[in-house]
């Protein structure tokens, strides 16, 4: 029993030890403006963060320029646009029509379009909405389709530029984040419900008292937007002209940092969607890869360290977006900012390992060893497709017993294999390169510096 009591007085004397040692509140606030202080100082132009915690609202704040030529502070209500972030209220608008037995998530594409050509004809609802269609992405495609990001052009004018090229994989197959998919199926919204798609969000965000998240057109006038940047070395620019119908049911809607913890709270608490369809939503695609497999309908499902975490970020000319929630700890944190290489999904995760207690850890990559048959299955031409969509010609080439991959003006990236076909590359413990083979030879490869994965082709 003495023994029964002293392990019990050692626990609590831990316990003690480790409430002592959790920061206080107002230390926490601190950490949080010291992250984006940080990132702030690159330079970029402005952040707005939301930092909610439970009913508690750690933080609701600005930094830096909303509008640098005009003097323009960022406020907690400027307005971003918000990139891909997009995609989560597409299909929240899918599965609303789901429900209301209006659309199947097994349904062909060509119940909807029958026009489309016959290798698109098998392509589902449910493979659009988790990337698997094997379209490619009309970001991606070069400068037949970079050309209308400035005069615009009709949606099917847009798609049909997909029609001659092949599918990257048979439908149901591969992964390959696509944003053809969610513009198809904003034009599916649109045909079945009769309204515009921006009248469609219109309606999404009004029972939930969104006020500042709306389609972003480029034409109308919106109170609080901001001005998007880009960066030329340690410069900053102002960002290239796109039309924002381009973008459009993928990644066109502008909002708050703080409308967009509200929207997370109310899609994840059943306010948009049925319990039911969010959990379809948040479950990962499950495909026979070695790839691990996060994502759902229009929102990553993950953890950190025990934590469930629910996520996205979002990339758009002059602006990037982060956005997470972990629904065991009811936390809620919006990045948003008015640069378009901020690192503002990577500020979201820094302030959630602060609130949460959990580092980051840098942990010495493996270095599996590769046999000269892998080594020559890798070498060789691909297309690496760039942050802003429009393509570069890459090399995989032998370094040493290593396969590096050698992109024109810089450095060789040379590759640790971790597992299988997983790779980490020397010196960026945060990036991941996963091969995809076909026929006892790589194919392609995602290279993923822990914002959107960039896609890689191999050139025949």
């Amino acid at each position: 029993m003495t023994a029964i009591i002293r392990s019990v007085l050692a626990t609590l004397v831990v316990s003690s030890t480790l409430v002592a040692q959790a920061p206080s509140r107002g230390a926490l606030v601190t950490r949080i403006d010291s992250i984006v202080n940080a990132a702030l100082a690159a330079p970029f132009s402005g952040f707005s963060v939301a930092v909610v915690k439970g009913r508690d609202t750690l933080t609701m704040k600005a930094y830096g320029s909303a509008n640098i030529e005009l003097g323009v502070a960022a406020t907690p209500a400027t307005v971003y646009r918000i990139g891909s972030l997009t995609k989560q209220f597409t299909s929240s608008l899918v599965m609303q029509l789901v429900e209301q037995g209006k659309i199947g998530l097994e349904d062909p594409l060509s119940k909807y379009r029958p026009g489309i050509p016959a290798h698109w004809r098998s392509i589902t609802v449910h493979q659009l909405l988790n990337h698997t269609s094997g379209i490619p992405s009309y970001t991606d495609v070069g400068p037949q389709v970079r050309n209308v990001f400035v005069t615009g052009t009709s949606r099917d004018s847009l798609i049909a530029m997909l029609y001659v090229d092949s599918l990257m994989f048979a439908p149901g197959t591969g992964f390959y984040y696509n944003n053809s998919g969610y513009y198809l199926l904003g034009m599916l919204i649109e045909q079945i419900t009769g309204k515009t798609y921006a009248a469609n969000v219109a309606e999404l965000v009004k029972p939930l008292g969104l006020e500042h998240t709306m389609y972003c057109g480029t034409g109308p006038l919106i109170p609080g937007r901001a001005n998007g940047y880009d960066r030329q070395g340690p410069t900053l620019v102002n960002a290239a002209y796109i039309n924002m119908d381009i973008p459009y049911s993928a990644g066109s809607i502008c909002s708050t940092a703080g409308d967009l913890v509200t929207w997370s709270r109310a899609l994840a608490s059943g306010r948009v969607v049925r319990p039911e369809s969010y959990r379809t939503m948040t479950t990962p695609v499950k495909l026979a890869s070695v790839r691990p497999m996060t994502y759902g309908f229009g929102l990553g499902a993950d953890t950190l360290g025990t934590h469930r975490v629910v996520s996205h970020g979002g990339n758009v000319n002059g602006f990037a977006a982060g956005l997470m929630h972990l629904p065991d700890d009811s936390l809620f944190v919006a990045v948003l900012s008015n640069t378009s290489s901020a690192p503002s999904a990577r500020i979201a995760d820094d302030i959630v390992r602060a609130v949460i207690g959990v580092p980051r850890v840098a942990v010495a990559p493996r270095d599996v060893a590769l046999s000269a048959d892998e080594r020559a299955a890798m070498l060789g031409r691909y297309s690496l497709v760039q942050p802003d969509g429009s393509r570069r010609e890459v090399s995989l080439v032998e370094q040493d017993g290593h396969i590096a991959l050698s992109i024109p003006g810089q450095p060789p990236m040379v590759l640790l294999r971790q597992d299988g076909s997983v790779f980490t590359v020397r010196g960026q413990t945060a990036t991941r390169v996963f091969f995809e083979m076909n026929g006892g030879r790589v194919a392609g490869f995602i290279l993923d510096r822990g914002s959107r994965p960039l896609p890689a082709r191999r050139i025949p």
